[in-house]
């Protein structure tokens, strides 16, 4: 390789080393940042989060569930209810009336007390404070297996999610090496166009020479006043984009703009022989991680038809509880519990068999049918849009490197046309104009071919996402 070559591909492969007081960012230091810090990756990780919550609260359905329930009631328009024996008092008064009829028997005052215990308990139903506390325990038995279902269904789910974060950690880590080796392309062009502006120099420091000396015109100055203009203006704006991919490489990263932050790195170089991706689509299929997400969903969504389909079984349920009842004429009454007049326990089974919902179950079934399918149709179509991408990135990469070898070869050649044209211009059997315009062609071809590595370096980026392989 010719001389200039090499420097300038020693060039194009690393950014300058930045001022030793700057923070300073290494590619793979850059990417690490981005992966703690950048909000896709944050956001995919609580999602992870709540797929694993979503699996522990799968096995709570499999656990009884404990219910405490208490109440408190106000009715308005009752009067105090008081505890009376009209009964016994009806037998007092019997007695009192006609004291020379036998008394009551034993048992005529046992069925007065009665009677009278009756009255009393229907009478406080109309107590205006009515205050009841329970416990109710409730046990799944069998719900045609929707509780381990339901399970399953939340581990699939979880596996998308943590392949989901897998995924987009890939994908910030394609963006930042992108925006990266923009970056370096920018660095290593400013370094260029100042490059040619010394060169530029020093033919104007030539032509102000020959001005004096007569040798050249007052045109000839202009002429490359001008040139020199034009390329201050182009080495501004170029710098004004690096400013520009500065910042958005730290956006990327997650973090705020910083005016004093230098990154450093190289640019594969495609002289090194990298190894071609694997683009074997069997291998691919089990790489890319969209499809493997996929795959997680279509088996989700066919265990939740099954739960769907459940809703035409029925589901067993054993309840058991206990219940304190207090009814009193003023809220702050309270009796101390007594398990044989205000504590009711009670356990019972329940079968519960849906026999007719509107349709609901039928629908639902029909509707959980169709996204799977829907799923389903998304995987054979992401499959053939893997191929198709494959192809294209494939043939991009193929484009890069064809011009990669007439870059080189353009580079040369305007190197050796402006050598030439410059010792030819000092003798003076060359134009100012000619040799301005071998000028802008080194500089052109420079750029061009920094602006080709970078070309090279993405589309072989692309082509290790398509496989699956970044």
């Amino acid at each position: 390789m010719p001389r200039h070559l090499a420097a300038l591909s020693a060039m194009a492969l690393s950014i300058a080393v930045p001022q030793i007081w700057a923070t300073t960012y290494t590619r793979e230091e850059a990417v690490n940042i981005a992966l703690e810090k950048s909000s896709d990756v944050k956001t995919a990780e609580e999602e992870v989060i709540s797929a694993n919550s979503q699996v522990d609260a799968g096995y709570g359905n499999a656990l009884p569930s404990i219910d405490l329930d208490a109440t408190v009631t106000r009715i308005f328009g009752l009067d105090d209810v008081k505890k009376k024996t009209p009964m016994l008092d009806a037998f007092g008064q019997i007695q009192d009336n006609n004291p020379d009829d036998p008394p009551p028997s034993n048992y005529d005052y046992a069925v007065a007390g009665g009677v009278d215990g009756i009255i009393n308990g229907l009478a406080k139903q109309g107590y205006r404070w009515q205050s009841s506390v329970g416990l109710t325990a409730t046990q799944i038995l069998y719900a045609q297996g929707k509780v381990g279902t339901g399970i399953e269904i939340a581990k699939a789910y979880k596996h998308v999610k943590e392949v989901n974060l897998e995924n987009t950690k890939a994908n910030v880590r394609y963006d930042v090496e992108n925006a990266f080796d923009q970056l370096i392309f920018l660095d290593s062009s400013i370094v260029i166009l100042y490059q040619s502006k010394d060169m530029l120099q020093e033919n104007l420091n030539f032509v102000e020479q020959g001005l004096k000396s007569g040798m050249m015109t007052e045109l000839d100055l202009i002429r490359i006043q001008l040139k020199m203009d034009q390329l201050t203006s182009q080495i501004n704006s170029t710098e004004k984009k690096r400013v520009l991919a500065r910042n958005a490489l730290l956006n990327t990263m997650g973090l705020e703009w910083d005016s004093e932050v230098k990154f450093q790195g190289d640019l594969r170089d495609p002289l090194q022989g990298y190894t071609y991706p694997d683009t074997t689509m069997a291998n691919v299929k089990k790489r890319r991680k969209e499809l493997v997400m996929l795959e997680a969903s279509e088996e989700m969504l066919q265990k939740n038809v099954s739960i769907e389909e459940g809703g035409y079984k029925p589901t067993l349920v054993l309840v058991g509880g206990l219940k304190y009842s207090n009814n009193k004429n003023h809220f702050y009454q309270w009796d101390a519990p007594d398990w044989d007049e205000n504590i009711s326990k009670y356990i019972a089974l329940n079968l519960k068999l849906n026999l007719f919902n509107g349709m609901k179950t039928k629908e639902a079934v029909v509707q959980a049918k169709s996204d799977l399918r829907s799923t389903q149709i998304k995987k054979e179509t992401a499959e053939r849009g893997f191929r198709m991408q494959i192809e294209s990135c494939a043939n991009t990469l193929e484009d890069a490197n064809s011009q990669l070898e007439i870059a080189k070869r353009q580079i040369d050649l305007a190197q050796k046309n402006y050598d030439l044209t410059n010792d030819s211009y000092k003798l003076g059997r060359e134009t100012q104009l000619n040799l301005l315009t071998a000028e802008n062609d080194l500089r052109t071809a420079k750029i061009g071919y920094m602006q080709a590595i970078v070309n090279w370096n993405q589309a072989y980026n692309a082509l290790l996402q398509a496989t699956g392989e970044y």
